[in-house]
């Protein structure tokens, strides 16, 4: 049983490894945690970030740190396969790394995490105080502490402004769009052969539209909660934008028709704003989620978070140059804004640079904070993969809904029984 356990825990890692979705593919490096003045720091930032990572980690060690830090980016399939066999092993165990929010849990239920407990007294700026909230609480487990965050990142919503104005002038009007607005455009935008929405990325755009209607992928953080009535209108409602032809046919890239000018609304994360602007004509603007209604915004969001797997070879002056260089991250965020993310740190709100940027509308008040929405549940990864399956079938019409969700659910169910196992 032990194997199928640890069988289905190295699933997890696999599958949550799409989480975030801003991480893109490439090459990285190894790492050992082995030098004596050096610590080194696994990170998934292999995308265009991780040059803004770079920077971050470059402009530290100009500092002349006891302890430099080794930057050691790795893809993140790649980096979450390896977490379990180098903890495991005891032998070149990162002394940083950035992991996904949404896999903390898990990694505390292993046994894997070094809590932060007793190492926060000699950095008391590292508080809740300065960090958003929605990065921060969620490396609160049980009273203890298991991360620190970089960032919040979260899938909203671009438009095309000629578009806009155009089709849907007042939409933004009380700074939200709604999905009725969204459907008002584009039945006078399709007569032009324009498309009123992209069907990008089913995870969130479907999570999001679930928790504006009451639900979510767990009520009590043990059982998945996937076959509801929320869910199913929510799988509706895109159906409903793929069959009325307000959104993109199946097969279509929504993202060169919003490059192209052919969509008016463009749903994705705000890491994709180097791929927005490859498109030097489009006259683009950022804005939240589209909303069932204005009352109640939520903003798919993730977060990355750094920390620290267990070492029994991590000595004490290692680990306060750790939590040196955490420190000088909490006040030194602007580049990694820079690369379209939103630093968790509070200190980079009042720079002026940081306020200019697109993404920032998300964190400048504490509500639109509130609207940040991270799915943490533990088996986030088996409802994940489940979801990834369900999601485009089921609008596209090559899937039953009800018999989606009821399959859906079952197998995040038997995913579960069998780790507990």
């Amino acid at each position: 049983m032990r194997k199928i356990s640890v069988f289905m825990f190295s699933i997890l890692f696999v599958v949550m490894m799409a989480l975030s979705g801003c991480s893109s593919s490439s090459s990285g490096s190894g790492g050992s945690s082995s030098a004596k003045n050096e610590i080194v720091y696994w990170n998934p930032f292999t995308g265009p970030d991780g040059e803004n990572m770079k920077q971050i980690v470059n402009e530290y060690n100009k500092t002349n740190p006891k302890f430099k830090i080794k930057n050691v980016s790795i893809e993140a399939d790649d980096m979450y396969k390896k977490i379990p066999t180098v903890v495991n092993s005891g032998k070149g165990i990162p002394d940083l790394t950035i992991v996904h929010a949404e896999r903390i849990k898990q990694f505390v239920e292993n046994d894997l995490l070094t809590t932060y407990d007793d190492k926060l007294a000699d950095h008391p700026e590292i508080k809740a105080e300065n960090y958003v909230p929605a990065g921060w609480n969620i490396g609160d487990i049980n009273g203890s502490r298991y991360s620190v965050p970089l960032d919040v990142h979260s899938f909203v919503m671009y438009y095309n402004k000629d578009l806009l104005e155009k089709y849907a002038p007042h939409a933004l009007d009380d700074n939200v769009i709604t999905f009725d607005e969204i459907k008002a455009a584009g039945e006078l935008s399709k007569k032009d052969k324009i498309t009123g929405i992209g069907i990008t990325w089913t995870r969130p755009i479907f999570l999001s539209i679930y928790n504006q209607l009451g639900g979510d992928i767990t009520s009590d953080g043990e059982a998945a909660t996937l076959n509801t009535p929320e869910a199913k209108k929510a799988l509706e409602l895109l159906k409903g934008l793929v069959d009325g032809k307000i959104a993109n046919k199946d097969g279509e890239d929504p993202g060169q028709l919003f490059k192209s000018g052919k969509a008016i609304f463009y749903p994705e994360g705000i890491w994709m704003q180097n791929s927005v602007n490859e498109a030097k004509n489009l006259k683009w603007g950022l804005t939240s989620f589209p909303q069932i209604a204005p009352d109640k915004i939520v903003n798919w969001t993730s977060s990355h978070q750094f920390v620290m797997f267990k070492d029994k070879n991590r000595t004490e002056e290692k680990t306060k140059g750790i939590m040196e260089f955490l420190d000088y991250v909490r006040e030194n965020s602007l580049p990694w804004a820079k690369a379209g993310q939103n630093p968790a740190a509070l200190a980079t709100l009042d720079n002026p640079e940081y306020q200019e940027l697109p993404q920032s509308f998300l964190i400048k008040n504490p509500e639109m904070q509130n609207t940040l929405k991270i799915f943490d549940y533990k088996y986030n990864g088996f409802v994940a993969e489940e979801v990834d399956k369900l999601v485009g079938d089921s609008i596209y019409g090559k899937l039953d809904i009800d018999k989606g969700l009821k399959a859906a659910q079952k197998a995040v169910d038997d995913k579960i029984g069998t780790n507990k196992k």
